[in-house]
């Protein structure tokens, strides 16, 4: 895929920008905080967008990817954007309801407080081009579900898609409430600078740096959901073949292209062998060649390059590397890649120091847990981190010890499709959280309310203060 980046976005571009803000937000002092039946009819409207436009939804993804698995999608973005819309609608009045908090009754006799949850204004979405309508849809639910409204910039790798929703969605939400926004260069860089009320980029560490500096010229708070090498970690007594079923289900679903996949896998060194085995059998299976609708496409030729150049780079540093598929390992032409697993890989190579985001699986082996624990420990909390273990005080050891942005146990993954769950990083994976009542709060001034009542005792702690004063602290301080 050719790329059509450039390094400054046009004035016309730029003034788009900043007149579609400028419209969202007075429309956001007009009418600052719309009602329950409101967002409700917001949600319903998303889903309805995404139910009347399925099937070309899934074709749009489909073809930026080059080949993009149906199913893939109807898991990973249509179901669950559904899903998460129905879940928010179930859980809405109550997030919505004021909260009591407590009075300090020595001070306050009558006197109230309140937490209310209000809607920031304007938030601001920089959307991935891996799971393009989940990573969009999700997002909408929670922010209109708080009551704001929305700006989303879509990625350079994600053309048929953006031009689907600029064309489609005004028929479903009127410009001052959403609007979408292609890359058409530079545009990226521009809307970070904008002063939203609240700005949610998903992407790389890297650019996810760019925006938080950009943004923090405006002090405009931001959700970063970034990546990282996330580990499964299989341990002695769990089930082998049942820990390379659901390990590689993962891996390779959307040809590894996943910011929460299993990035690399510790094994028991003694059981290296068998998993390798394992995962010839099951893999030709599920993927019989590289031809087949099923196994997604590398996204574009840059990273297309920087796999193949990643997997050889470990091959003539000395890696074993293991084909699971048979035919060729990778074809151009329609960017595939094949499963592939690497062990013994150098730790200074690519594959090991670098986010892989692609079918490319580095086994690690280890004698003792610590052994996976502290190496997983010297590098960035990563993103997730996926147990193998029937032996609670297993799991309880790596939950204590490793730290990460979630954590699924006896699978991967899962954690991040569960609606009642936060969902975010922490420190280089990412800040901050969406999904759940965590999702509605972030998009939410949880704003503090005291109702002072009709008499209080502050009536005698006024100036010019006297001997009674001092009785109150005295009885006060203790």
């Amino acid at each position: 895929m050719t790329d059509m980046r450039v390094p400054f976005a046009s004035e016309a571009s730029t003034r788009q920008l900043t007149d579609a803000l400028a419209l969202q937000r007075k429309a956001y002092f007009m009418h600052p905080v719309p009602t329950y039946e409101e967002r409700r009819a917001d949600l319903r409207q998303i889903k309805r967008f995404i139910l009347d436009n399925k099937e070309a939804l899934i074709d749009a993804v489909c073809r930026d990817y080059g080949n993009r698995s149906r199913h893939e999608t109807l898991l990973a973005e249509i179901f669950p954007s559904v899903d998460s819309v129905d879940q928010v609608l179930k859980h809405l009045r109550g997030w919505m309801k004021p909260r009591k908090r407590a009075v300090d009754i020595r001070n306050y006799f009558g006197a109230k407080n309140r937490v209310i949850p209000q809607p920031l204004g304007v938030v601001g979405v920089i959307t991935p081009w891996n799971f393009p309508i989940n990573l969009t849809m999700i997002q909408l639910t929670y922010i209109f579900a708080a009551g704001n409204r929305a700006m989303v910039k879509m990625s350079e790798n994600s053309r048929h898609l953006a031009k689907l929703l600029m064309d489609r969605m005004p028929a479903y939400f009127p410009p001052e409430k959403l609007q979408f926004f292609d890359e058409t260069g530079g545009v990226g860089i521009e809307f970070s600078k904008l002063p939203f009320d609240h700005l949610l980029f998903t992407g790389s560490g890297q650019t996810g740096r760019s925006v938080m500096a950009a943004a923090a010229k405006n002090l405009c708070p931001v959700t970063l959901e970034l990546g990282g090498k996330a580990p499964a970690i299989v341990c002695d007594d769990y089930p082998l073949e049942l820990a390379a079923e659901r390990i590689l289900f993962v891996k390779y679903l959307n040809g590894g292209q996943i910011c929460t996949t299993v990035d690399y896998t510790w094994i028991p060194e003694q059981k290296l062998g068998a998993f390798v085995e394992l995962a010839k059998k099951i893999m030709p299976k599920r993927y019989p060649t590289l031809e087949t609708k099923d196994y997604t496409s590398i996204i574009d030729e840059r990273a297309f390059d920087r796999l193949v150049g990643a997997l050889e780079e470990a091959r003539s540093r000395g890696a074993t590397v293991v084909q699971l598929v048979p035919g060729k390992a990778y074809d151009r032409s329609i960017r595939k890649i094949a499963p592939h697993i690497v062990f013994n890989a150098p730790e200074d190579c690519e594959l090991m120091t670098r986010e892989i985001f692609g079918p490319i699986l580095p086994i690690r082996t280890y004698a003792r847990l610590d052994t996976a624990i502290d190496t997983i420990n010297a590098g960035p909390r990563p993103l997730a981190v996926y147990p193998f273990s029937y032996d609670k005080r297993v799991i309880q050891t790596v939950l204590d010890r490793v730290m990460s942005g979630g954590v699924s146990v006896n699978d991967a993954l899962f954690h991040v499709g569960q609606h009642d769950l936060p969902f975010g990083g922490v420190g280089e994976s990412g800040m901050g959280h969406y999904h759940g009542h965590e999702g509605f709060e972030t998009f939410s001034k949880m704003r503090p309310v005291f109702y002072q009542a009709r008499f209080t005792s502050m009536k005698f702690m006024m100036p010019p203060y006297g001997k009674f004063a001092d009785r109150v602290f005295k009885f006060l301080i203790k």
